[in-house]
């Protein structure tokens, strides 16, 4: 008992979250051929028909987020971008009217019709026009109006107000630069001392915090992150040490964390998994030079053939018999790349296919929605991310947004190799031999 008494209660939560974890691993691990395959698709159908649902018509529960309601448009509506379902033009004509009617007569967008204006609502309901796209919704965006109300959020200080007399942060520096950027009106104006008040964010960790002295946040470091590229002064950043903090975000659990010392989340799929890729493109393409970072190893297009090489399933040799010189050989699914093909590729940062396991097998709900982890119930807001996150961990090992991916580089296709198990992280006990729980 007295041993017991010492463990602290984010222990115990952390226990709790990785025997739900490992024992799912476990399970699937165990399953037939058949089962696994099963269990790891997207369930598309169910994904699509909980998210149209919900965008359709909203239960009572929903009240509490009647100040969110141009986020609940866009959690919805990317995550069926994502998913590939086109709309019926009376879904897309009432998305367009009730977002017309949350536009300010000052500009910015509320949270509802008649609400003051935000910046998170403002970037929401942008974002979720741009998605619909056409003339009509685009044409909606009154670009003047906006502009002068991000210049009314402008700080002194170099920051942005998430509304008149609001809270300064480093996500509202985001939404309102990525405004701009998106409805070209970005200028100096907005720009101005802007990096300094990011910069100003980095922790002694390395990732970005909400604010000058506060904890480095996931959310925080993909927004402040983001942020400084659209604004062309990402070099003021320690990136080192910011890749290596969002890069061990990443724990036993194979998803990430928002924060040092919390529990995994799915949602932190994208928000920690996307500033990895961001990082891994820069250094790829901007030759950034790295050091310090011995976690960082991006390697060479030969490492990563003789890489490919070694994983391949014996059986799948007898499919480059038609191949030539010009052809990806250690692909090992029989598909023909060119060598401009081979060098768009790289070694992702952090562990692609294990994210993509825990966002399937753990976050995913078979009958529709993703959730934060075991035990909760899937919301709109962790559908989005973990979607989304999906997506980045699939083509983290593209340079570039025009590679798509290999086969191999997304769970649950292997083609070639039927009576291969998909491998699942090694999953250590966690009962000591005295019975009691114990951290790993």
């Amino acid at each position: 008992m007295e041993e017991l008494s010492s463990i602290t209660v984010s222990q115990r939560e952390q226990f709790l979250v990785q025997n739900d974890v490992f024992g799912i691993y476990n399970d699937f691990h165990a399953s037939e051929i058949a089962t696994q395959k099963y269990l790891v698709e997207i369930q598309r159908d169910k994904q699509v028909d909980y998210l149209m649902k919900g965008l359709k018509q909203l239960g009572p529960l929903f009240s509490s987020l009647d100040a969110n309601r141009p986020w609940l448009c866009y959690w919805m509506l990317h995550s069926i971008a994502l998913l590939g379902e086109p709309l019926d033009d009376d879904l897309e004509h009432n998305i367009i009217d009730f977002l017309g009617r949350c536009q300010c007569s000052d500009g910015g967008y509320g949270g509802g019709p008649g609400q003051l204006p935000h910046l998170a609502t403002s970037y929401a309901a942008v974002n979720t026009l741009v998605t619909v796209g056409g003339d009509k919704a685009l044409s909606s965006i009154n670009r003047e109006k906006m502009s002068c109300f991000l210049r009314r959020m402008k700080d002194r200080s170099g920051g942005f107000r998430m509304h008149d007399m609001g809270e300064m942060d480093v996500r509202a520096c985001y939404t309102a630069i990525s405004i701009a950027s998106i409805l070209n009106i970005m200028d100096d104006e907005l720009t101005r001392g802007l990096g300094d008040y990011i910069v100003s964010c980095q922790t002694y960790e390395g990732g970005i915090a909400g604010e000058p002295g506060s904890e480095a946040h996931g959310g925080y470091t993909y927004c402040g992150l983001a942020t400084m590229i659209l604004i062309n002064e990402v070099n003021r950043l320690d990136l080192d040490t910011l890749m290596d903090w969002a890069v061990h975000r990443q724990g036993v659990e194979m998803g990430f964390q928002g924060r040092t010392n919390k529990l995994v989340d799915g949602c932190y799929t994208f928000w920690q998994a996307a500033p990895c890729v961001l990082l891994q493109r820069l250094y790829s393409n901007h030759d950034l030079e790295v050091h310090g970072s011995s976690h960082i190893s991006l390697g060479t297009d030969a490492d990563h053939k003789e890489h490919d090489h070694d994983e391949d399933d014996p059986e799948d040799s007898d499919d480059d018999d038609d191949s030539d010189e010009d052809s990806d050989e250690g692909c090992g699914h029989g598909v023909q790349h060119t060598s401009t093909y081979i060098n768009r590729r790289t070694q992702p940062v952090f562990d692609s296919l294990g994210l993509q396991r825990y966002v399937l097998l753990c976050s995913k709900k078979s009958d529709g929605g993703f959730r934060d982890k075991p035990r909760k119930a899937p919301d709109f807001y962790h559908t989005c991310y973990c979607l989304s996150g999906l997506s980045v961990a699939q083509h983290a090992w593209s340079k570039d947004e025009d590679t798509p991916p290999l086969t191999r580089d997304i769970l649950a296709h292997d083609p070639f190799s039927p009576h291969k198990k998909l491998s699942i992280p090694n999953t250590p006990s966690l009962v000591d031999g005295n019975g009691m729980k114990r951290v790993v």
